[in-house]
């Protein structure tokens, strides 16, 4: 799994000028090892080379936006292989986005998964750096929890609604993590957290 960190100040930033003033010293946040509420932003289509645990095969790279309590969030990826060995976390992902029923077959329909919401845990991996300057710690999510059977976390909404980029691939039915509505196109509909 690869993963960034990102916050919603404006995850898109802004150019600076030659003379602008400058305070920020890193946007990386650590969140804390637990549940999370998270929306689908965007997920990108590509191919696995293969590895010595899975042949080559697509792989759907989902970027996933995880809000903390108190309205900030991150930015993580994960890489969900498109083969039989890895069907059970396919499962796992569209049952946390309400698109797959429990102990129903479901057809894998991509172009709806953008502004889909959910809860996972979210958990602290610590990894060697590359440059060789000692360990690094960053979140990767831990599980997707079905969304009929998603514990009850007590969470503010973000302060400002995020409006997620529009993918190049058509967007339908984008939904509250909640209540299954249309979200107006062009932006993420907030659901009551």
């Amino acid at each position: 799994m690869n993963e960034y960190n990102n916050t919603t100040a404006n995850p898109q930033g802004h150019e600076l000028g030659w003379d602008d003033e400058i305070q920020q010293e890193s946007s990386f946040i650590l969140l804390p090892e637990g549940d999370y509420r998270f929306t689908v932003e965007k997920f990108d289509r590509a191919r696995h080379a293969g590895s010595a645990n899975i042949p080559p095969c697509n792989k759907a790279i989902v970027h996933f936006r995880v809000f903390s309590p108190d309205g900030s969030s991150i930015l993580l990826q994960e890489n969900l292989f498109l083969h039989t060995k890895m069907e059970w976390k396919l499962s796992e992902f569209f049952a946390s986005i309400g698109m797959k029923q429990k102990g129903q077959a479901a057809q894998m329909n991509w172009s709806q998964v953008c502004g889909k919401s959910g809860v996972c845990h979210v958990k602290i991996r610590t990894y060697e750096k590359r440059d060789g300057g000692g360990t690094g710690q960053a979140n990767q999510i831990d599980k997707l929890y079905p969304s009929y059977d998603q514990p009850q976390i007590a969470q503010n909404a973000p302060q400002q609604p995020y409006a997620a980029p529009q993918p190049s691939y058509p967007q339908n039915n984008a939904q509250s993590w909640q209540q299954p509505q249309s979200a107006p196109q062009g932006g993420w509909n907030r659901g009551q957290f």
